[in-house]
């Protein structure tokens, strides 16, 4: 499991003074760089070989200006040619839950534009943070 977090900037809330609902998938995509990069992935667009096939987010309860949210992500599947990952929002000062979500990502080649297998050394990778679920499946 990896911990990320974020301060809500203003510009992330809207006229009912609580976090605007994209910016949580702002939040869950700083994650996922932050994911890759702890996995020896750097943002590289000459050299990047995922993407994002389904993402989702699931609204547990409100943020707002200026609080620290702790972003955890962990995997929960990880398949032939795909691996899903899974993220869970807090508010740093009281604990709770504010949002969940998830994304499936696919290995590809950009050279060829279809999926590719995952190679051993990023799948040694994924295991590490594996929670809960089975290797397995070619998604």
């Amino acid at each position: 499991m990896l911990e990320s977090s974020v301060r809500v900037r203003f510009c992330e809330t809207d006229a009912l003074g609580h976090v605007n609902n994209t910016s949580y998938f702002i939040y869950l995509e700083e994650a996922r760089i932050q994911f890759f990069e702890s996995l020896g992935y750097q943002m590289d667009v000459d050299n990047w070989k995922f993407i994002i096939a389904s993402t989702k987010c699931d609204f547990k309860s409100q943020g707002y200006f200026n609080q620290d949210l702790s972003i955890t992500s962990s995997i929960s599947h990880v398949g032939g040619k795909s691996f899903q990952l899974e993220h869970q929002i807090r508010c740093s000062q009281t604990g709770m839950v504010i949002a969940e979500g998830n994304a499936v990502i696919v290995y590809y080649d950009f050279e060829n534009q279809k999926s590719a297998p995952i190679p051993e050394e990023l799948r040694a990778g994924l295991m590490e943070h594996l929670t809960k679920g089975e290797q397995g499946g070619t998604r």
